[in-house]
């Protein structure tokens, strides 16, 4: 398992690359609305706020499954992110 430093990274750089998806979509279709793409950056956000915290967190007893988890949680939400973004047209 990396360290938690590199599961850190990762969270950033996988919700910021979203985040910039979305900027570069709302760049190129300027004459679209821009509601449903503002809401999976509030979204991302979100998420990135959420797994910072359960990174955080120093309550945890077996760290090694814990921060799995969270790398899977990342992987799967990140792709839910990227499905919506796939979904604007």
């Amino acid at each position: 398992m990396a360290n938690v430093r590199d599961l850190k990274k990762d969270i950033n750089y996988v919700l910021g690359d979203i985040i910039e998806a979305v900027y570069v979509w709302e760049y190129s279709n300027t004459d679209k609305d821009t509601k449903k793409s503002e809401a999976i950056i509030d979204e991302a956000i979100e998420v990135f706020d959420e797994l910072i915290a359960k990174v955080n967190d120093k309550s945890v007893e077996n760290k090694k499954a814990h921060f799995k988890s969270i790398n899977q949680e990342l992987e799967t939400k990140g792709r839910a992110l990227i499905e919506k973004i796939n979904k604007l047209g």
